[in-house]
């Protein structure tokens, strides 16, 4: 059996990244690209071969109503 590494040990830093994520903390998504994430999400999840495309995600998402409590 091959020897593991162990995933306890100090995570490694990576500057560039959290200056990027640092960054990006400030930027506020508007509800029409929240929107376009999920249609987005949804269409690239669907089989492919299938007849769905983006628009008939993005018709379908206006028809369902998800209730966020």
């Amino acid at each position: 059996m091959a020897a593991r590494k162990s995933l306890l040990g100090p995570t490694p830093r990576h500057p560039e990244l959290d200056a990027l994520l640092e960054s990006t903390r400030s930027i506020l998504v508007t509800d029409e690209q929240l929107q376009e994430q999920r249609v987005s999400f949804a269409y690239g999840n669907a089989p492919k071969n299938s007849r769905i495309t983006k628009d008939s995600v993005r018709e379908a998402s206006h028809r369902m109503r998800i209730d966020q409590t």
